[in-house]
């Protein structure tokens, strides 16, 4: 079985936009791995966020990694613009391709990495053809749309499900999740085989500092391997 590392990939939809810059840079200190863009366009989900513009800015922002996630319909017409902004990864939704080997594909020759995402009422199976192709898949603890939500309880089988695919299909690919997820069930989706936590409210809407909220997760993510 692969070792893989845990990664901690802090999602700004939770962040105080008037103090972006502050805190992107106060997640690089704190020790992020990654930093997750949520983009939503009003139609796969019901909210709306950012463009490349944004993603653009946070690259001159940081030296981490950028975790672009386009919960979009068609990305295939927007993977350009976001490769362009400087995105390391861009993880596109199952549901909103239709070829999604051609997306994949187009993702891998603008020089990223390529990851696909499930939303939670999706079948892990569904993603059996694809998973020799990608370098992360992204299971959804929470129904796409809107930072803060509770994570839903039976993704935890399902990450497991997941872990256990892609060992036999992909073993080097990395799983992440994203949703609901903080100090109390981190070690819940690590000991059922996640590696990349997003993580949101837990490290933006507290009050504790946002070092502070990072060196608290990364103390429960070693309890975890514990």
């Amino acid at each position: 079985m692969v070792a893989h590392a845990v990664k901690l990939a802090p999602s700004i939809l939770t962040a105080d936009f008037g103090r972006l810059q502050e805190q992107i840079q106060a997640a690089e200190e704190g020790g992020a791995d990654l930093l997750h863009l949520d983009v939503m366009d009003g139609r796969f989900v019901p909210n709306i966020t950012f463009g490349p513009l944004v993603v653009e800015a946070a690259n001159r922002i940081t030296q981490l990694p950028l975790d672009v996630h386009l919960m979009i319909e068609e990305p295939e017409r927007h993977l350009d613009a976001f490769a362009n902004a400087g995105a390391n990864i861009i993880t596109i939704h199952l549901e909103a391709c239709v070829h999604l080997h051609r997306a994949v594909q187009q993702i891998v020759d603008l020089g990223c990495q390529v990851g696909v995402a499930v939303n939670p009422s999706t079948a892990i199976e569904s993603v059996r053809e694809i998973a020799p192709f990608v370098d992360q898949v992204l299971v959804m603890s929470v129904n796409p749309g809107f930072g803060g939500q509770r994570f839903i309880q039976t993704m935890t089988s399902k990450l497991r499900r997941t872990r256990k695919l892609l060992d036999e299909y992909n073993p080097t690919c990395d799983l992440e999740v994203d949703g609901g997820i903080g100090a109390g069930n981190i070690r819940d989706v690590l000991r059922n085989g996640a590696n990349v936590i997003v993580v949101g409210s837990a490290v933006f809407n507290t009050d504790s500092s946002v070092a502070e909220n990072l060196t608290a997760l990364r103390e429960a993510c070693g309890a975890a391997a514990a």
